[in-house]
């Protein structure tokens, strides 16, 4: 898989599921714009890592929470580079609560950051590609919740619901400007947001009871993530790509010890 000379975009790509994609985008070769919020304290560490990949490799603060965000996030990427050839939307943004004490401001603040950002973002770069002319690559990070009702996670899961049906849509308009657009569904990864709700001991013994054995790293979502933004993904549009160790059966396994 090789991006030689593309410039490739990763929201939230200052740690996990979105660092994991701007390693090996960088490994295929392509200049990656890292974005993360103005605070973050690892978007530059990221960088040091990708400079060390390759030369090539860009950070943009910008928070795309936000619709100003968003926008003023293109302004200063095109300021830099020629263009955009390829948007890895990873919308990472996730609140648990219990249903009945869900509360409402929750709720919102996790489809506007899980959801509505994707739609915003990849639509402001969208435009950007149908007005180069070159077509593009738009792959959205989604997740098994989009299918699987996991409990406290109604928001969540939620949003990927939507955004899975979202990318779709969004694959079948763009076709007439050779943009593909698909997304990927990752398993349960082992990523600094899940250790924020998991002890290190509890990911060990969920790792051990998947069918490959481990949990899923980020850059496992990295390599499906780069080979959609390929050449080699060419005739590959309005896929769900599940990248999970097998999570989603693992529960139809017959246990024979």
């Amino acid at each position: 898989m090789q991006l030689n000379g593309k410039y490739a975009l990763v929201t939230g790509s200052a740690r996990g599921i979105g660092k994991g994609c701007a390693l090996a985008l960088a490994e295929a070769g392509a200049h990656v714009i890292l974005n993360d919020r103005p605070d973050s304290p690892d978007l530059n560490k990221t960088l040091e890592e990708i400079q060390e990949l390759s030369s090539k490799g860009t950070a943009v603060e910008s928070d795309i929470f936000t619709p100003d965000g968003r926008q003023e996030l293109i302004e200063k990427i095109l300021d830099q580079v020629e263009g955009i050839d390829i948007l890895i939307s990873n919308p990472a943004y996730s609140i648990r609560h219990p249903f009945l004490e869900f509360p409402l401001s929750d709720f919102e603040q996790v489809i506007q950051g899980a959801l509505i950002s994707g739609f915003h973002m990849s639509q402001l770069v969208a435009r950007h590609m149908v007005s180069r002319g070159n077509g593009g690559k738009i792959v959205f990070i989604s997740s098994v919740h989009a299918l699987m009702p996991y409990a406290k996670s109604v928001a969540y899961n939620a949003a990927k619901a939507g955004l899975d049906h979202m990318a779709q849509t969004i694959a079948l308009e763009l076709t007439e400007h050779r943009i593909n657009v698909n997304a990927i569904e990752p398993g349960w990864i082992d990523t600094p947001g899940e250790r924020g709700y998991f002890s290190d001991s509890t990911m060990q013994a969920a790792g051990s009871t998947l069918p490959w054995g481990r949990l899923g790293k980020p850059l496992d979502i990295g390599k499906a993530a780069a080979f959609l933004a390929s050449e080699e993904a060419d005739y590959i549009t309005g896929a769900i790509l599940r990248v999970d160790g097998g999570f989603w059966f693992k529960d139809a396994i017959e246990d024979e010890r």
